[in-house]
C-alpha cells in the first residue's frame, strides 16, 4: 500500500512580498529617522580663538589674563560686600559713602587695576566699573 505525499499548499505572491516588504520599509523609515538629525552645525568658537595651533600660546594667555582680571573683581568685590555688612551690622544702616565706611575702620580692599568702586548708599551695592 502506497502512502500519497501530503499536499503542501504554496502561499500566494500576495502574503509573501509583503512579508518581505515589511522589514525593509521599517529599516527605511529608522534610517531615516536617524539621519535627519545629522545635520552639520558650526561649533561656535571662544571669544578670542584664532583656531590657529600657532596663536593657542598667546590666545591661552589672553583668557588666562582675562581669567585673572575676572577673579580679582569678584574677589575684590566679596571684600567690599563683606565690610558692607559689617558697618551695617554696627550702624544698622548702610554708610552714606566708602569714605565714611573707611573711617568706622572698616578694612576696604582696592579696586582691581583699571576699575574704580561704584557704591550705591540706598542699597549698600557696589560694584567695580572701569575708570
Amino acid at each position: 500500500m502506497l502512502i500519497a505525499p501530503a499536499k503542501l499548499e504554496r502561499p500566494n505572491n500576495q502574503q509573501t512580498g509583503l512579508r518581505m516588504k515589511t522589514p525593509l520599509v521599517v529599516a527605511t523609515v529608522v534610517a531615516c529617522l536617524c539621519f535627519a538629525g545629522c545635520d552639520k552645525k558650526p561649533v561656535p568658537k571662544a571669544s578670542g580663538d584664532s583656531g590657529n595651533p600657532l596663536s593657542a600660546p598667546a590666545d591661552y594667555l589672553g583668557a588666562l589674563n582675562k581669567a585673572q582680571k575676572s577673579a580679582q573683581k569678584i574677589t575684590g568685590a566679596v571684600g567690599v560686600d563683606q565690610a558692607m555688612k559689617t558697618f551695617f551690622a554696627e550702624e544698622g544702616r548702610f554708610p552714606k559713602s566708602l569714605e565714611e565706611l573707611k573711617s568706622k575702620g572698616v578694612n576696604v580692599p582696592d579696586p582691581p587695576a583699571g576699575m574704580k568702586w561704584d557704591y550705591d548708599p540706598n542699597t549698600g551695592i557696589v560694584k567695580a566699573v572701569p575708570q
